[in-house]
């Protein structure tokens, strides 16, 4: 059983994972922080935030002495899953951090249950 969890993330209960809800790869555990999964892409902000004034010494774009913007991708079907403002060196942020057993039990899934039914899903009996 899939649920969604971001835009652009569904947690898959049966296996635990994070999933792209768009091709429905798995990236990595979801006990983990998902942004490992993913592709990483970093921008400077004035790739991002173009000038309003051209020739300015001035811009809306954040400074890139202190700013980088961070992309991640899905690595199947290259679907932005998230992006972030950091200062160049920062670690990438853990911002979503799920009680899977909390959620397995609102669900009325145990664990026992969830592996049966994904074997005999993966072997056409479902």
């Amino acid at each position: 059983m899939k649920i969604r969890i971001t835009e652009a993330l569904d947690l898959d209960l049966a296996t635990e994972k994070w999933c792209c809800n768009r091709c429905g790869k798995e990236l990595i555990p979801a006990r983990e922080n998902y942004k490992k999964g993913c592709l990483v892409r970093e921008r400077m902000p004035m790739e991002v935030h173009n000038p309003l004034i051209e020739n300015s010494p001035f811009s809306f774009a954040p400074d890139p002495e202190w700013c980088r913007i961070i992309e991640f991708y899905c690595p199947q079907c290259g679907l932005m899953i998230d992006n972030e403002y950091l200062p160049p060196g920062h670690p990438v942020t853990h911002d979503i951090e799920l009680d899977i057993d909390g959620i397995k039990r609102r669900y009325g899934i145990d664990d026992a249950k969830a592996k049966t039914k994904d074997k005999t899903k993966k072997m056409g009996i479902m």
